[in-house]
C-alpha cells in the first residue's frame, strides 16, 4: 500500500485489510483511537515497535516515557512535529 492510499483510508469505519500491525497501530492513532494504537504495539518486540511506542507517548505528552522508548528504538526524540514523525513512521512500515 502506498502512503497516499493509507492516508485516504484514515477516518473510514474500518482499516484496510492488508495492514501489518505497525501500520494498523498508526491507522488507529490517526483515526483518533490512541488507546487501541498503544495496545497493538506495547508488547511487540523490536525497534520499530519501540519507535511507534515512543511516538505515541510523545503524542500523549509523556516525554519521560517517550524518551525511554526512543532509547529502546535506537533513536533520539525528534525536534519536529508529531505529524511529520507520524508520516515518517508510516512510510517506513508500509
Amino acid at each position: 500500500m502506498q502512503f497516499e492510499d493509507f492516508s485516504k483510508s484514515i477516518g473510514s469505519s474500518t482499516p484496510p485489510a492488508a495492514l501489518n500491525k505497525y501500520a494498523l497501530s498508526l491507522w488507529h492513532d490517526a483515526s483518533g483511537n490512541w488507546e487501541k494504537a498503544h495496545n497493538l504495539v506495547q508488547d511487540m518486540p523490536g525497534e520499530t515497535a519501540a519507535w511507534i511506542h515512543a511516538y505515541l507517548h510523545r503524542k500523549e505528552g509523556d516525554e519521560s516515557n517517550a524518551g525511554y522508548w526512543y532509547h529502546r528504538a535506537g533513536r533520539k526524540m525528534p525536534g519536529y512535529s508529531l505529524e511529520r514523525e507520524w508520516e515518517e513512521i508510516v512510510k517506513a512500515v508500509l
